[in-house]
């Protein structure tokens, strides 16, 4: 289709509205204006544009509704990255018309910078392994009361088998001297600890079941130190492992990279960097420090790292080499084999 033919749409979302601003190829503002955040009002307003139209909307939290919403009505839709249009247009001035006008005109300019979006049936059960994240770490914040419970009233007990469900009857029917609200407080913990316990396991299998992920995360855990979590995490947050043109770019979505800044020839690294896929740095850094244990190549880096004191260094070293040994498989769709440089 000619570019010239076509409207070009910045759209400013947020919770109750969106402001939006169509353009003409030679920046002439045709219509501006402001509608309400529902699916109606998106729909009748995209019918009223008057022709082919381009969009282009900033990815927030309510931007996958409306971006799957409008996909079809539109030519083609994009999404800006939040951090990199900042960067780009900061000024003085700042309100939901300008935002809407600046989306416009770098969209028919060919200048927004877009983020990557993942398959909507992947992204949906990407949400159900975040869930599980959720789940998981609310459990552990009740066994954490549970045993503070415990300390606090006084009461000894084994810390290995305190969660184990005989043992926790057992020593509910030993306990002396507890206040009743401490024995309530204990017993409904346990039973909000069974049910997550419980839901945690049916998301879980249910994605290891998938048809669209059962191959793929069975190849995934070929690899030394993935297992089934690693392995999901990895497939639904990396979505198309294509789209990573190097390991070091892949590292740094993870998360594994230091900030870098460099002036008039001298360098500095810095900590890690917080713009990162937060749920595989964590999975990642988890399957390093376990990685010793299962493959011996991870265990002469453990140890040279650790005989220059350089504990952390190491835990960083293995999850690099995890990220790229999860990038291969991935890729050949077969199974992990081990390296000739390493076998």
């Amino acid at each position: 289709m000619d570019p010239n033919s076509l409207y070009y749409v910045g759209l400013d979302v947020h919770k109750k509205s969106i402001s939006y601003c169509v353009q003409r190829y030679d920046g002439t503002r045709v219509a501006e204006g402001t509608l309400a955040s529902r699916r109606a009002a998106l729909s009748t307003w995209a019918e009223s544009l008057p022709g082919p139209w381009m969009g282009a909307l900033e990815a927030t939290l309510f931007s996958e509704w409306i971006y799957d919403h409008l996909k079809p009505l539109a030519f083609q839709l994009q999404v800006a990255h939040p951090a990199r249009l900042k960067a780009l247009v900061a000024g003085k001035k700042k309100n939901d018309r300008i935002d809407a006008r600046i989306l416009a005109g770098l969209l028919r300019c060919n200048l927004l910078p877009q983020v990557y979006l993942i398959p909507p049936q992947l992204r949906q059960l990407r949400q159900l392994l975040r869930y599980r994240h959720l789940l998981v770490r609310q459990s552990t914040q009740l066994k954490n009361r549970v045993a503070g419970l415990l300390m606090q009233s006084g009461v000894e007990y084994d810390k290995q088998k305190l969660h184990a469900q005989r043992y926790f009857h057992q020593l509910m029917e030993q306990l002396q001297d507890v206040p009743d609200s401490v024995v309530q407080l204990l017993q409904t913990s346990r039973h909000s600890l069974d049910f997550l316990k419980g839901l945690e396991q049916k998301i879980r299998q249910g994605l290891l079941e998938h048809e669209s992920l059962k191959q793929r995360v069975e190849c995934l855990q070929s690899i030394p130190a993935v297992g089934q979590i690693t392995a999901l995490t990895w497939a639904l947050e990396i979505g198309e492992v294509e789209r990573f043109t190097s390991i070091s770019r892949a590292c740094s979505y993870c998360g594994l990279t230091a900030r870098l800044y460099q002036s008039a020839g001298k360098e500095h690294r810095r900590p890690l960097s917080k713009q990162r896929n937060k749920y595989l740095q964590t999975v990642l850094v988890e399957a390093a420090k376990m990685a010793p244990r299962w493959y011996p190549p991870f265990r002469e880096i453990s140890q040279t790292q650790q005989r220059r004191g350089h504990h952390n260094r190491a835990t960083l070293v293995i999850a690099r080499k995890l990220v790229a040994y999860l990038m291969a498989v991935d890729r050949r769709q077969q199974p992990f084999r081990i390296p000739a440089s390493e076998s």
